[in-house]
């Protein structure tokens, strides 16, 4: 079990930690440790999200990962909502459509997610999703916004002009089509791979 470092009172300020030789250390704010967590997840996978690990990787000590942080658990929850409520707002911006278009934003739903090119959001959407394997709150996390992208792009194929069952069958083959390439090798598939991707994305929004 990690030793917690004890707060200091209001009326005292933190003590902030000097390396020999420097100046002193800038501290952390939560927002950065999430920051530094995410980026370890991604390189990493759940089991690199260790305290000792990040505040060495930071730069800083454990004591001031105390000082924002209850525990471990709660950064780990701290990270699944960055990453939730980021999806969120993805999903919302790639979905958003005048009337009329809804065809080409569905094109263009699948170009983006299908686009090998965000190669650390692939990686942090994996790492994200292989945590869920083993832990109920990152499952449950994982799931709501699989749902919400789902609804997103169920409602663009209705106002295209399908039905709503035509459109929730529409909706999930279009996810499972764009993180399934993510997790296959066949760049040797095909000699021309962008017309390939064009032909499947005809298939699922015609």
């Amino acid at each position: 079990m990690e030793n917690k470092a004890v707060k200091p009172s209001p009326e005292t300020s933190p003590v902030r930690p000097r390396r020999a030789g420097a100046g002193t250390r800038t501290p952390l704010d939560p927002e950065r440790w999430v920051d530094a967590a995410i980026d370890v997840l991604a390189k990493e996978g759940i089991g690199g999200l260790r305290v000792e690990v990040l505040a060495k990787r930071c730069g800083v000590t454990k004591g001031s990962f105390y000082w924002h942080f209850k525990d471990r658990r709660a950064l780990l929850d701290a990270v699944l909502t960055r990453w939730k409520d980021g999806r969120i707002r993805d999903i919302e911006k790639t979905t958003a459509v005048a009337p009329g278009r809804e065809r080409e934003q569905l094109h263009y739903a699948i170009e983006v997610y299908g686009a090998s090119r965000n190669r650390k959001g692939m990686a942090i959407e994996l790492a994200v999703r292989d945590w869920a394997r083993h832990d109920a709150v990152a499952a449950t996390v994982v799931e709501s916004v699989d749902l919400y992208r789902l609804e997103c792009t169920r409602k663009l194929f209705v106002a295209a002009g399908m039905s709503d069952a035509e459109a929730k069958s529409r909706s999930l083959l279009l996810y499972a089509c764009v993180f399934g390439l993510s997790l296959m090798h066949y760049t040797h598939f095909d000699d021309n791979l962008s017309d390939l991707k064009q032909r499947i994305a005809e298939r699922i929004v015609s």
